[in-house]
C-alpha cells in the first residue's frame, strides 16, 4: 500500500469518492445517528428559510409601496421577523447538535488512534517523527470528524437554500431565471478548473504542518543541547526556512483561488446587468410585477452568498478527507507485534530462557544478529558485552517482544514466547534502561507504574531496596512530591533509583538492565549499582554494560561482535583467553582507570 503522504492526490479521490468516505466515518457515526439526523432534517427548513424574506418582498413591494395597504405594512415585517427568529433558533439548534456530534466523534477517533498507537511495535517508533504522529493522530481526527460534519452542515444548508432561492426566482419570472442560473452557474464552474492545484496545495500544506509541529517538539526536548551548543541561531534559521515554506504554500492557494472570487462577482454582475436590463422590457409589457422584480433581485442576491462560498466549502471537504484518508490508513497499519491465536499466558519461569538459532535485522539484508545461541538457567545472571553496535541491546529487546525475531526462536520453559500472550510475557519482565522515561506526575506515581494497586508495604520495601528513602524524607511532600514533565527536576541518579524502584515493585522473574549505570557519575553509579545488587536477587538477570568492572560477578558473560558470539564463560574463564576479546577490553577499561 502506497503511503498516503506521497500517493497522488488524483489516485486517492479516485480510489476514495464522497459516498466511500462517508461509509468509513459510518461506525463513528453510528452511535449518535439520531442527534446527527436532526440535525441534517433541521438543516432543510435553516436554509430553506432564507427564501421566506424575498417572497414576502413581492407583497411588501405590490401591496404596500404600490397599492399603499396599511395591513400588509404591518402584518408582513412582522412575519419577516417571525420567520428569521425561527431560522436563526434551528440554526442555533443545527450548530449545537453539530458540534456535540463532532465533538463526540473526534474524541472516538482519538480513542481509537491512540489505543492503535498503543500497539504499534517499537520498530515503527523508531522510523516516525514526533511532528509526523502529533498531526496525524490528533488534529488529523478533528479536521476528519468536525470538519467533515460542519462543512456537511454548510453544504446542505446551502443547497437547500439555493433551491428555495432559485424557486423563488422561477416563480417571480422563469426567463430571468435562466439568466441568472446560468451565470451562477458558469461562476460555479470556475472551481473545477483549479481542483487540480488546490487538492496538491492543501495536501503539502498538511505535510508541512506535520513538520512544524515536530521542529516544536524538537525544541522542547532538546533545549539543553540547544543551549549547550548554541544551536539557537540555526534552529532559528531552519524554523524561519519551514515557516516560509508554508507561507508559500499559503499563498500558492490565494494564488489559485485569490482571483475567483473577484472573477464570480464579475460573471455574477454580468448576469444581474442582464436580469436588470431583460426585467425592464418585462415590467413595462406587464409579464412580471414590480414585487415579482423586487422579489427576484432580493432572491438573487441571497443566492450570491452560498454559491460564492462554495470553493471555500470544498477545499474544506477536500481537507477533511484526506485527514479521513490517512486516519484509515493508520487503522491499515499491521500490528507486527501481537499475541498469535492459540497464545497462552505465562505464569511463572521455572527452568531457563533459550536463544535458539536467532537472527534478526532492522531493516531487510542488513542482519544484526547472526545464529545467536544462548541458554540462561533460572535465578543466573548473564552479562552481554562488546563493542557499540554489537547487538546487545537488540538481544535484551527481542526478549519482551519490542521486535520479533526474523528467524529462530526463543523459548521460556520451551514454549516459543511468541505463543505467549504479550500481557502475560511483559508482566514478568522489568526492565531498567540507561535513559529511563519518567512520567508527569508524583514520585508514588511513576513508582507504581510497576505495579498498580500495589500495596503501602509493598510501595516502601521498593524505595528502600532502591535506596530512595533518605531522598524522599528531604523532600516536603515526600512520595506525593510532583516531579515534572520526564522527571527533570531529579538528577540522573535519583531517575535511575525511581526507575529501579519500579523494577522492585514490579516483582518480576525476568530483569533487564540495559546499561543502567553507564551515564552516571563514579557517586551516583555506586549508589545506584547497589539498588541494583538488591533488584538482581533471587532473578534471572540480563545485564548490558560497558564498564566492565559490573560485571564481574555474572555466573556468564557473553561477548558479542557484529551480533555474532565471540566468546562466553565467566570473568575468570575469559580472561584466562590469550588475547581473547573480553580480556582486550577489560585491559583496555582497567588501563584507563589506571
Amino acid at each position: 500500500m502506497k503511503n498516503v503522504w506521497t500517493r497522488p492526490i488524483g489516485e486517492l479521490v479516485m480510489a476514495n469518492p464522497i459516498v466511500a468516505n462517508y461509509k468509513k466515518m459510518w461506525p463513528f457515526v453510528k452511535p449518535y445517528w439520531f442527534r446527527a439526523a436532526l440535525s441534517l432534517l433541521l438543516t432543510l427548513p435553516a436554509g430553506a428559510l432564507d427564501s421566506a424574506i424575498a417572497l414576502f418582498m413581492k407583497s411588501f413591494t405590490d401591496d404596500v409601496l404600490v397599492a399603499k395597504n396599511a395591513k400588509f405594512a404591518t402584518f408582513i415585517p412582522l412575519l419577516i421577523v417571525g420567520f428569521v427568529f425561527v431560522q436563526s433558533s434551528l440554526t442555533y439548534a443545527v450548530k449545537y447538535l453539530n458540534t456535540w456530534v463532532g465533538g463526540k466523534i473526534t474524541i472516538d477517533l482519538r480513542k481509537k488512534l491512540f489505543h492503535k498507537l498503543m500497539t504499534m511495535h517499537t520498530g515503527y517508533f523508531d522510523t516516525t517523527n514526533s511532528g509526523y504522529i502529533m498531526m496525524r493522530y490528533n488534529n488529523d481526527a478533528d479536521a476528519s470528524s468536525t470538519g467533515l460534519i460542519e462543512n456537511l452542515r454548510k453544504m446542505v444548508t446551502r443547497t437547500c437554500s439555493a433551491i428555495a432561492l432559485i424557486c423563488v426566482l422561477l416563480y417571480n419570472s422563469w426567463q430571468l431565471t435562466l439568466i441568472a442560473v446560468g451565470a451562477f452557474a458558469l461562476a460555479g464552474g470556475l472551481i473545477f478548473i483549479v481542483r487540480k492545484s488546490l487538492e496538491d496545495l492543501v495536501r503539502k500544506t498538511v505535510v508541512v504542518g506535520a513538520v512544524a509541529m515536530r521542529a516544536y517538539n524538537e525544541a522542547f526536548n532538546g533545549n539543553r543541547t540547544i543551549a549547550a551548543y548554541n544551536l539557537q541561531k540555526d534552529q532559528e534559521t531552519r524554523f524561519a526556512e519551514l515557516m516560509n515554506n508554508i507561507f508559500s504554500l499559503n499563498m500558492g492557494i490565494v494564488k489559485h483561488t485569490g482571483w475567483l472570487s473577484p472573477v464570480m462577482h464579475f460573471i455574477v454582475s454580468l448576469g444581474l446587468a442582464l436580469v436588470f436590463w431583460l426585467s425592464s422590457s418585462l415590467i413595462v409589457k406587464g409579464t412580471i410585477t414590480s414585487g415579482n422584480f423586487t422579489s427576484f433581485v432580493t432572491a438573487l442576491l441571497l443566492l450570491y452568498h452560498p454559491v460564492k462560498s462554495m470553493g471555500d466549502t470544498y477545499i474544506a471537504i477536500k481537507t477533511a478527507f484526506l485527514a479521513i484518508e490517512r486516519i484509515f490508513e493508520i487503522f491499515s497499519l499491521p500490528v507486527k507485534v501481537e499475541d498469535s491465536p492459540n497464545a497462552v499466558a505465562l505464569t511463572q519461569v521455572k527452568k531457563e530462557i533459550r536463544f535458539e538459532q536467532v537472527n534478526f535485522s532492522y531493516k531487510p539484508d542488513v542482519p544484526v544478529l547472526k545464529d545467536l545461541n544462548l541458554t540462561v538457567p533460572v535465578g543466573s545472571t548473564l552479562a552481554l558485552v562488546g563493542n557499540s553496535g554489537g547487538g546487545k541491546s537488540t538481544v535484551v529487546s527481542l526478549l519482551p517482544r519490542f521486535y520479533d525475531v526474523t528467524e529462530g526462536k526463543i523459548t521460556i520453559d520451551g514454549t516459543d514466547i511468541r505463543d505467549l500472550t504479550l500481557h502475560s510475557l511483559r508482566d514478568h519482565i522489568a526492565v531498567v534502561f540507561q535513559d529511563n522515561f519518567l512520567f508527569s506526575g508524583t514520585l508514588r506515581d511513576n513508582i507504581l507504574i510497576g505495579r498498580p494497586g500495589a500495596s503501602e508495604q509493598d510501595l516502601m520495601r521498593a524505595v528502600k531496596s532502591a535506596h530512595l528513602e533518605d531522598f524522599i524524607g528531604s523532600l516536603k511532600d515526600g512520595l506525593d512530591t510532583e516531579i515534572g514533565e520526564r522527571g527533570m527536576t531529579l538528577s540522573g541518579g535519583q531517575r535511575q533509583r525511581v526507575a529501579i524502584a519500579r523494577a522492585f515493585i514490579r516483582n518480576a522473574d525476568i530483569v533487564i538492565l540495559d546499561e543502567a549505570t553507564s551515564a552516571l557519575d563514579n557517586k551516583s553509579e555506586a549508589v545506584v549499582q547497589r539498588a541494583l545488587d538488591n533488584l538482581m536477587k533471587n532473578r534471572t538477570v540480563f545485564v548490558i554494560a560497558h564498564r566492565l568492572s559490573t560485571v564481574v560477578n555474572a555466573d556468564k558473560i557473553v561477548v558479542l561482535n557484529e551480533g555474532q558470539v565471540v566468546e562466553e564463560g565467566t570473568h575468570k574463564q575469559l580472561l584466562a583467553i590469550p588475547n581473547g576479546a573480553y580480556a582486550a577490553l577489560y585491559n583496555a577499561q582497567f588501563k584507563k582507570k589506571e
